[in-house]
């Protein structure tokens, strides 16, 4: 008589904890559901813990004291995760560069700040270095160009992943801007303060934008998009403006960003 096999147990994928950041959760849902079916169809467990702003305008503008609170929030929601991540180099970058700087003189919470610190990453980074994912099961028509925002591309490196996975959808044919990796004009309250200075740098943006004859341009972080999307559909472009993990996850049947001001400027 034979022992028979034991049966094989599926073991459970990386328990990842999905920060969406506010510009998502406030303006754009859609790309929130898209990085959770990006991440479930690559085996990860997705769940949405409570959260608020990862505290980057406050750190920006020197408001250490409210930095700390919003930072001390988000340490103790996302504990017990494998891994955080965030369809946002910018969000991705405050808490994985910017919170050890934070609490770098507090015993108590910086170990559990360098803790979540090695824990968090930037959604594409994510599927490509850490889980490996090669392919997406994704189509889209279109002629698209990739604008690497500051935050994602020089705090953590993030340039060659989304190209790696967009160069495996389905009709996506991908082409370069020129200067792809120069700044948009945006960072957050930059915007706010250097008006003059934003509205220049976003025009040369919008320029080589047009300049690459693709009909839509994709990023990786909203508060990027949102940008430019304004100054295309101001200057009346029919360029279309997505998330990246949109296309990815092949969910793009909500409207382009600043679609409607898009139309209301072409038929003013």
């Amino acid at each position: 008589m034979t022992a028979e096999a034991a049966p094989e147990v599926a073991h459970p994928g990386p328990r990842v904890g999905l920060f969406v950041t506010c510009l998502v959760d406030l303006m754009r849902p859609s790309v929130g559901f898209a990085a959770v079916k990006l991440l479930e169809d690559a085996g990860c467990i997705v769940e949405v813990p409570v959260q608020t702003c990862c505290g980057q305008p406050a750190y920006n503008s020197g408001d250490r004291g409210t930095t700390r609170a919003l930072a001390e929030q988000v340490i103790e929601n996302f504990r017990g995760f494998d891994y955080v991540v965030a369809p946002s180099g910018s969000c991705a970058g405050m808490i994985r560069k910017h919170y050890p700087e934070l609490f770098h003189d507090d015993p108590n919470w910086l170990p559990r700040a360098s803790d979540l610190a090695a824990r968090t990453h930037e959604l594409t980074s994510f599927l490509v270095d850490v889980l490996k994912v090669r392919h997406v099961e994704a189509r889209y028509e279109g002629r698209v160009t990739y604008h690497d925002s500051c935050s994602g591309l020089r705090e953590l490196g993030v340039a060659r992943q989304p190209r790696q996975l967009l160069k495996t959808v389905a009709g996506l044919e991908l082409v370069e801007m020129q200067e792809s990796d120069v700044c948009c004009g945006f960072g957050g309250t930059f915007a706010v303060k250097y008006g003059e200075i934003s509205d220049a740098i976003v025009t040369k943006k919008a320029e080589n934008i047009a300049a690459s004859e693709a009909d839509t341009l994709l990023a990786g972080d909203l508060g990027c998009l949102m940008n430019m999307a304004g100054k295309l559909a101001r200057e009346g472009k029919a360029t279309k403006v997505r998330h990246v993990a949109e296309v990815l996850a092949g969910m793009t049947d909500e409207a382009p960003i600043a679609a409607a001001a898009a139309q209301r400027s072409g038929s003013a």
